[in-house]
């Protein structure tokens, strides 16, 4: 199998030309993702480019910090005087910084605004309310399908398809030549970046547990968990199992989706299944990095895979999509349910089987006028990729 190791900076991200005209004056570009995801590099070569001057500031800076935080009118105008746009990594970090920002769009009109960060729960959290109808946000996830397609052929990315499984797609990641750097790059981002957010905002102190519990979600990929259980297993509340479900929802470590129910009784509708923003991430937790031909989970492998490269494709295209699973209480099930425009279709994820399951009929028959369709290796591409 051809081996394509792609260097940092050579391969296109789907916002690359979208900055210049989402950065607008009197409004706020809010650009969020997973840490290492790529979001201060693409905003490295976005300023490259810019015709302006810009000032770039990280909240992670003390002294940046004290200055953003002190909301007093003249101290912001001097600190971005001379600048057409002021750029702020790591906003996450700043004391009510949707105050601060609104204090730049609301006094300083002439000035372009992007803000960046990791904690999404965060971000909204402080500039939400302040800055309603005046800024633009935009997600970050790991390199997707549908991005390497600007830089490869459909034929050479498939030939590494077995490679976006086991390793996933960090920019760093795909930059790396052999399987020792992956993998010694994805247990220092799970060891360092990946709760770091949720512990450092949050003030948690029981990062054991938390890892405890992440671990055991990627066990469960593609069925339903049960809060309860999960507290057992852990020794805690149902409660606290449901805070740090949510934290990790809102920090890209997971997502979640809902159980499908418009007609019948029988469905379920009130669970949820837990997938990862990244196979890598996922493979690291459970320090399993074996060959496809040598797993017993290539079946969740390929679920996870293909359920986060669609929820990709769909942020970048803005398509708004909403995304469910669907199971009945006799067991029948189907892994992805889209609902868009009024439009309902199902899809059954399938590493190698192209047969087609029984359950499509039930559903097919409770929602007249609803597609059905299997997505395997031979018809992924499209899926995930085409826009």
């Amino acid at each position: 199998m051809a081996k394509i190791s792609l260097e940092l900076g050579m391969f296109k991200r789907y916002y690359s030309d979208q900055l210049n005209s989402l950065v607008k004056a009197k409004e706020v570009l809010v650009l969020y993702g997973p840490r290492q995801a790529g979001k201060t590099t693409l905003v490295e070569h976005f300023l490259k480019a810019f015709a302006g001057k810009y000032r770039f500031v990280t909240g992670e800076d003390a002294q940046i910090r004290e200055v953003l935080e002190s909301e007093n009118i003249g101290t912001l105008k001097k600190f971005s005087e001379g600048y057409e746009l002021l750029v702020i990594d790591e906003a996450q970090y700043i004391e009510n910084i949707g105050l601060c920002l609104k204090l730049f769009v609301d006094h300083i009109h002439d000035l372009k605004l992007l803000a960046t960060g990791s904690a999404s729960f965060e971000l909204a959290n402080k500039i939400g309310e302040p800055l309603t109808g005046r800024k633009t946000t935009r997600v970050l996830f790991p390199v997707a399908q549908l991005e390497l397609a600007l830089s490869l052929s459909e034929y050479d990315i498939k030939q590494n398809l077995h490679e976006y499984l086991i390793f996933g797609s960090y920019p760093a990641v795909l930059s790396r030549k052999t399987q020792k750097e992956k993998i010694e790059y994805l247990h220092e981002l799970v060891g360092s970046y990946l709760l770091k957010d949720i512990l450092a905002i949050e003030k948690l102190k029981n990062s054991k547990i938390l890892l405890q519990l992440v671990r055991l979600l990627a066990f469960q990929i593609g069925k339903e968990v049960s809060y309860s259980e999960l507290g057992k297993q852990l020794g805690v509340d149902y409660k606290t199992i449901a805070l740090y479900l949510d934290l990790l929802e809102k920090t890209f470590v997971i997502f979640s989706l809902s159980g499908f129910s418009r007609n019948l009784r029988k469905e379920i509708s009130k669970s949820q299944r837990y997938y990862f923003y990244d196979n890598g991430i996922r493979n690291a937790l459970i320090s399993n990095f074996n060959r496809i031909d040598l797993r017993d989970d290539i079946g969740e492998l390929w679920e996870n895979f293909i359920m986060v490269e669609r929820k990709k494709r769909s942020e970048y295209l803005r398509d708004h999509s909403q995304r469910y699973f669907w199971r009945t209480y006799d067991k029948k099930e189907i892994d992805l349910i889209e609902e868009s425009g009024g439009k309902i279709c199902a899809y059954e994820l399938k590493w190698k089987s192209d047969k087609r399951p029984r359950a499509f009929n039930e559903f097919l028959k409770a929602y007249p006028g609803s597609e059905a369709k299997i997505i395997h290796q031979d018809n992924y591409f499209d899926f995930v990729a085409r826009t």
